[in-house]
C-alpha cells in the first residue's frame, strides 16, 4: 500500500507540475493572440482598397495580364499550405494538413499534378513524413510574419505562375490556410489565388475562391484616371495584390494558430486540475487505507501479548 501511495504521490507531483507549464503556455498565447489579431484586422482596410483600385483597372480600362488570363489546360497547380512551425495547438495545423490533402486528392483525380509548397514546419513534416514531395518550404516566422516573407513568397509564386506549364510552370495557385474569426471560432479555407479571377466553386469539392471580382467590382469603384496608361497601373498593383493577399492569410494563419494554442492549453489546464484532485483523492483513500491496517496491525500485536 506505501508503494501505491507513493506512486500517486509522484504522479500528482508530475501532473502539478506539467499544469505549471501549460497554464505559462496559456498565458503568453494570450498575450501573443491580441496583437496578432490586431495586425491581422488593421491589414484589411488596406486590402480593401487595393482590392477596389485592382477592380477600377482591370474593369474600367479592360486591359488584359498574364496574372489575370485562365489556361486553356490545366496541366499542373500550385498548393500552397499555410500552417504552424511549433505543437501544441490543439487541432490548429491537423485540420489545415487535411484540408490540403483533400484538394490534392481532388486536383489528381482530375489528372492535375500538384505541385505543393508549405509554410511552417509541421506542414512540412506532415508531408515529409507521407512522402509527398514538397517543392519549397518556408518557416520560422509563422506567429509573427512580416511583408518581407510575403514578397518571397509571392515572387516564388508569381514566378511558377507566368512560367509556361511544359516548362514546369502551373495553370493556377490554391492556397490553403485559416481564417480567424473570433478567439473561439477559426475556419479552414481553401481558396484560388491565381490566376484572379472569381470562379463560383463547387461546395461540395470544398473549394473556395479568393480574389477581386474582375468582372464587376463591388460596390462604387472611383472613376481613376490612369498615368501613364492602364497597363503599367496594373503591372505595378497585380503583384502588390498578390503579395498582400499572402500577407494577409499569413497573419490570419498566425492569429488562429496562438488562439488555437491558447484553448488548447486552457484546456489541458483544466484537465490537469481534474487530474489532481482525483489523484489527491485516490491517495487520500490510500493512506487512509494505510493508517487503518497499521492500527490494526497494533491491536492484533498487542491482543496476541495480552494472550501469551
Amino acid at each position: 500500500m506505501a508503494a501505491t501511495l507513493r506512486e500517486l504521490r509522484e504522479r500528482r507531483n508530475s501532473v502539478s507540475a506539467t499544469m505549471k507549464i501549460t497554464k505559462a503556455m496559456e498565458l503568453i498565447a494570450a498575450s501573443r493572440v491580441n496583437r496578432a489579431e490586431l495586425k491581422a484586422q488593421s491589414a484589411r482596410e488596406y486590402t480593401l482598397e487595393l482590392h477596389r483600385a485592382v477592380n477600377a483597372v482591370a474593369t474600367f480600362a479592360q486591359v488584359e495580364h498574364p496574372l489575370t488570363r485562365e489556361h486553356r489546360e490545366r496541366k499542373r497547380s500550385a498548393v500552397l499550405v499555410i500552417s504552424s512551425d511549433r505543437g501544441l495547438a490543439g487541432a490548429y495545423p491537423g485540420n489545415v494538413s487535411r484540408a490540403a490533402e483533400g484538394l490534392i486528392d481532388l486536383l489528381e483525380s482530375k489528372g492535375i499534378t500538384v505541385q505543393l509548397f508549405t509554410v511552417g514546419k509541421k506542414a512540412m513534416e506532415h508531408f515529409a513524413f507521407r512522402g509527398v514531395p514538397v517543392e519549397q518550404s518556408w518557416y520560422g516566422f509563422g506567429e509573427a510574419p512580416h511583408y518581407e516573407h510575403a514578397r518571397e513568397i509571392g515572387q516564388v509564386l508569381m514566378q511558377r505562375f507566368l512560367t509556361h506549364q511544359d516548362e514546369g510552370g502551373v495553370a493556377e495557385l490554391h492556397v490553403v490556410y485559416t481564417q480567424f474569426n473570433s478567439l473561439v471560432s477559426q475556419r479552414v479555407r481553401i481558396v484560388r489565388l491565381l490566376p484572379l479571377q472569381v470562379v463560383e466553386a463547387d461546395q461540395d469539392e470544398g473549394e473556395e475562391e479568393l480574389g477581386p471580382d474582375l468582372s464587376s467590382p463591388e460596390g462604387l469603384v472611383p472613376d481613376y484616371a490612369f498615368e501613364p496608361d492602364a497597363e503599367t497601373v496594373l503591372n505595378a498593383l497585380l503583384p502588390m495584390y498578390i503579395i498582400d493577399s499572402i500577407k494577409f492569410m499569413l497573419r490570419q494563419s498566425a492569429a488562429s494558430e496562438l488562439a488555437s494554442r491558447q484553448q488548447a492549453m486552457h484546456s489541458a489546464t483544466d484537465n490537469a486540475q481534474e487530474l489532481i484532485r482525483e489523484l489527491t483523492r485516490q491517495a487520500n483513500q490510500a493512506r487512509q487505507a494505510e493508517i487503518t491496517q497499521e492500527i490494526n496491525e497494533i491491536v492484533g500485536g498487542a491482543g496476541a501479548l495480552s494472550a501469551s
